[in-house]
């Protein structure tokens, strides 16, 4: 099925702790498929990529939500993508063997502008803190989703740190289906064994952050005896997929969508 028109909206929706959380969502203008996918930002935010994955999925019949994760009132202005790649930007350019040298991150951490060091802080040094809180947020979003929308059957696919919630995600809620690139495993891998949907786990050749966690994963995957299947991609590199990123692998990220749409098709059904 392709073709379909899709309409626009963006939500506000409110969270838990009475914050507003905003959300981008696209829906098929017709042949809707009974489907709703959860889209998970990469730590950029919604951006460009996020929203053309939403428009694209509701091209096949989808009705996509994409919640931004930063826009609550004391992030929105902070957590734009030009400040977080300018607080990144200097990290990276670390070797990996110096990446946990507390000094030089530090000596790092010191020569940055008051604005990116909030922005490091909140997204390495209290990770653990600020993935809960978005957590969160993406549980209110889904509920929200679940309750105004109805999709008769729910998938979520997310990217980058967004694949590392989904995945966490989908040990607390129910999905039919999760999509995940590139993402961390669950923080305690036993929690797979409350995964009740199946699981696709797309991966780059060259991570060997996220790829040194894939042994560990797929020992649990046969314990836990999970619904899951992965697929690595030899040659391309963290972030392959996002078709506006340095990164980016167009005959691995073509393939990826082609698998992304038969398991959609599968589980959440057309």
């Amino acid at each position: 099925m392709t073709g379909n028109k899709v309409q626009e909206e963006q939500l506000q929706i409110r969270a838990g702790d009475g914050s507003v959380i905003e959300a981008f969502l696209s829906m098929p203008s017709e042949d809707y498929v009974g489907g709703g996918i959860l889209v998970i930002q990469e730590i950029w935010g919604v951006t460009d990529f996020i929203r053309t994955v939403c428009r694209k999925l509701s091209e096949k019949g989808y009705m996509a939500i994409a919640p931004h994760l930063y826009s609550r009132a004391d992030e929105k202005a902070l957590f734009t993508e030009e400040n977080i790649m300018d607080a990144m930007r200097p990290f990276w350019t670390l070797p990996p063997e110096k990446r946990g040298d507390q000094k030089a991150v530090s000596e790092i951490l010191e020569k940055l502008p008051e604005h990116t060091r909030k922005i490091v802080t909140k997204v390495m040094f209290e990770r653990e803190k600020t993935e809960k809180r978005m957590l969160s947020d993406l549980e209110d979003a889904q509920n929200h989703f679940l309750k105004n929308y109805k999709p008769e059957k729910t998938g979520v696919v997310g990217f980058c740190l967004g694949g590392g919630l989904a995945f966490q995600l989908s040990t607390q809620m129910k999905f039919d289906a999760s999509l995940i690139f590139y993402g961390a495993n669950p923080r305690n891998i036993d929690d797979l064994s409350k995964i009740r949907g199946s699981v696709l786990g797309i991966y780059a050749g060259e991570d060997s952050s996220i790829n040194s966690g894939l042994p560990a994963l797929v020992e649990n995957v046969v314990k836990h005896k999970l619904d899951f299947e992965m697929k690595i991609y030899p040659g391309t590199y963290h972030a392959f997929f996002n078709h506006t990123g340095m990164s980016y692998n167009k005959p691995a990220a073509d393939d990826a969508w082609e698998r992304m749409l038969t398991f959609f098709g599968s589980h959440l059904g057309e």
